[in-house]
């Protein structure tokens, strides 16, 4: 007997799920080694530390000895200090040889530490691809099953009412967004690198798997009330900003001269609460925007911000790699957490500036803006 496609979908999915357990199983594993080689490089760092002290001492010992033997009256008295001289200079030699030895052993740890992350990084991809893999026979099973539907129409005019609706559910794509990419890059402030973080996200985009599900629509030198008519005409449901801010919670806008404007917190916020119902995540790509990104979430679902200065590498890197994700049907929390580790992976170093905030009672792994189930 042939076994339906809805059959062979969900045995496909125990599938993925075994197959999913023992990644993470592996993945724990790689994680796991990772911070124990940690462990290991901090213990041997502090074994250095106090191996450049003991030669440091050992140097003040030389000098004093040293001292002492330019003074000796006597060639006994004189001959103890030399050995004393020579007997320190074997310890710093030891002690030399010692650090050279630790941090031998510190370049090997971080190279094993490197071999774990590339493990890391290619499970997690080889995870992602069985799961697009799963979406697509999803698809495959669902339009089987509206050829099943629309046959039965024409044979049971009884039932077309409720085919009709079971065939809309199926055909149903995944939700449609818009994201107003807002930037702003005064004269008088230093320049940034907005043109090429809107250009890898576009590009990001165009490779993710529901990319036809997402828009992305550019405002420039965006000055304050460029905002409402902005979000006004489009109804975005992401809101990004892209630009300055200053370590005193305002975000640097443009005046009608091309200069900085600064806006305070309290006014982007009540702008945003003012505005569409539709936005569900503000992005606040800038310097010093995590106090926005905190209260934001008071009347939106979810929002990231920065709590220090970011570099234009890091913040093109993470938006393009966070839009990636959302393009592939990925919740809000995945997306940011792909951002994070695609910082790490480039070596920059700033993974740990961007932060997440979501509305009390919500869950960011909840929060999916592309749906790929529909």
């Amino acid at each position: 007997m042939e076994k339906s496609p809805n059959f062979t979908y969900y045995h496909e999915i125990q599938i993925f799920i075994y197959y999913s357990d023992r990644k993470m199983s592996f993945l724990d594993t790689y994680r796991n080694n990772v911070q124990r080689k940690n462990d290991e490089i901090a213990r041997l760092q502090h074994e250095k530390a106090t191996a450049s002290k003991k030669i440091a001492e050992l140097s003040g010992k030389i000098n004093s000895a040293s001292q002492s033997l330019s003074r000796a009256t006597s060639t006994s008295a004189a001959k103890s200090k030399l050995g004393e001289i020579e007997r320190y200079r074997k310890d710093q030699a030891s002690a030399e040889k010692r650090i050279a030895e630790l941090q031998t052993k510190i370049g090997q740890k971080q190279k094993e530490i490197n071999a774990e992350q590339k493990k890391i990084f290619k499970e997690e991809e080889t995870l992602q691809k069985k799961q697009n893999a799963l979406y697509d026979k999803q698809s495959k099973a669902n339009q089987a099953q509206i050829k099943t539907l629309n046959a039965a129409i024409t044979k049971h005019d009884s039932l077309h009412r409720s085919t009709l609706s079971k065939l809309e559910e199926l055909q149903r794509l995944p939700k449609n967004i818009v994201v107003l990419f807002l930037a702003s890059n005064p004269v008088d402030q230093a320049a940034l690198g907005l043109d090429e973080e809107a250009r890898s996200i576009t590009e990001m985009i165009r490779k993710a798997k529901h990319r036809d599900s997402v828009r992305l629509e550019t405002r420039w030198a965006v000055r304050p009330l460029d905002i409402f008519q902005a979000i006004n005409e489009l109804d975005p449901t992401v809101l990004h900003f892209s630009g300055h801010g200053t370590d005193t919670n305002d975000l640097v806008l443009q005046n009608n001269q091309g200069q900085a404007q600064f806006v305070r917190k309290e006014a982007i916020i009540e702008t945003i609460a003012a505005t569409s119902d539709t936005i569900r995540l503000v992005f606040f790509n800038t310097c010093y925007s995590f106090a926005q990104a905190e209260t934001i979430v008071q009347h939106i679902d979810t929002a990231i911000g920065m709590n220090t200065s970011i570099g234009d590498v890091a913040a093109r890197v993470f938006s393009s790699q966070f839009y990636s994700a959302i393009g592939f049907g990925l919740s809000v929390k995945k997306a940011f957490d792909q951002a994070k580790a695609a910082i790490m992976l480039e070596n920059i170093g700033e993974e740990n500036t961007p932060e997440l905030f979501t509305k009390d009672g919500l869950d960011a792994n909840d929060v999916i803006l592309v749906n790929p189930k529909g």
